[in-house]
């Protein structure tokens, strides 16, 4: 896409835009109409400048991936090509909508003797929800994680057909290449400490032009296979975990901890150079227990 002059760099970690691209923005909206719905409300109103999307100090060397408002290529793009070119044009878009607002609704329904309960929401506005569609409530009805619920009236009642279903818990599914990717860019939830879990909330593991070199490198090395769209495990990884014993080393925590002394050393409150001394000390440390078992 960024060959084609249809997005903007690629090799970027962060997510945003920094204040130059402001002007440039209703333009590129502009050249976006025929590509996005989504664009169409937005040519000839003033967009708003929100902090979580233009900030000058959250970007290094490049700003976040957005469209380029070039659409002169796009018919050279293939299936998937122009998926995720899809993608980067919807975010683009719905980041200068207003809000989705939304009530937190409980439910208490009595059935006999019975009470019921169920907790979901109910949207108000949909906001930057319209840029998505029909594709977004597509996505919302198969996940368990939000349900959101029809109006209710205290003291409403109504017609139900009991049922009873019986089920099996299922095993996590296997890391698809993607899903692990995911993972990777937001390990920071798996962590328990909270000073080292926001440390890792802008970085988690590797950085975005290097995350899918060390999934390669795990494939080449033969720790894990691919299995159609599945990464399984091989013994030879599940070895290596298990003689591993510094729980510390196989944990994202480290990474968090690393995170969180560099942020020390960005704002001065911590030395490059203790910093190196510990890193040094704690790799002696780690690979002498290593070779100890």
């Amino acid at each position: 896409l960024y060959e084609k002059k249809l997005t903007s760099y690629p090799r970027v970690d962060t997510r945003f835009l920094t204040d130059d691209i402001y002007p440039k923005c209703p333009g590129i909206i502009a050249n976006l109409t025929d590509v996005c719905v989504g664009a169409r409300p937005l040519v000839g109103h003033q967009l708003p400048k929100s902090k979580r999307v233009f900030d000058n100090s959250k970007v290094t060397d490049h700003h976040a991936i957005i469209p380029t408002g070039d659409t002169r290529n796009l018919s050279t793009l293939n299936d998937f090509e122009h998926k995720v070119y899809d993608l980067v044009v919807h975010r683009f878009c719905a980041v200068f909508y207003p809000s989705c607002e939304y009530a937190q609704t409980t439910v208490l329904a009595n059935a006999g003797s019975l009470t019921f309960k169920v907790t979901g929401r109910t949207i108000l506005t949909e906001g930057w929800r319209a840029v998505y569609g029909k594709e977004l409530i597509d996505n919302d009805s198969q996940s368990n994680e939000k349900v959101t619920l029809p109006s209710f009236r205290v003291g409403e009642s109504g017609q139900h057909t009991p049922s009873i279903e019986k089920k099996m818990t299922t095993a996590p599914k296997h890391y698809t290449e993607a899903s692990l990717l995911q993972a990777m860019e937001t390990a920071g939830k798996f962590v328990d400490d909270e000073t080292l879990k926001e440390a890792m909330k802008e970085n988690g593991i590797g950085r975005p032009s290097s995350r899918a070199s060390i999934i390669e490198t795990l494939v080449k090395r033969d720790y894990v296979r691919r299995d159609h769209r599945n990464l399984i495990s091989n013994p030879a990884g599940r070895n290596l975990i298990a003689q591993i014993h510094s729980a510390l080393l196989k944990s994202p925590e480290l990474t968090g901890q690393w995170e969180h002394k560099l942020r020390q050393i960005e704002r001065g409150s911590y030395s490059l150079q203790d910093f190196m001394q510990e890193l040094e000390r704690q790799l002696v440390t780690m690979i002498k227990e290593v070779q100890s078992t």
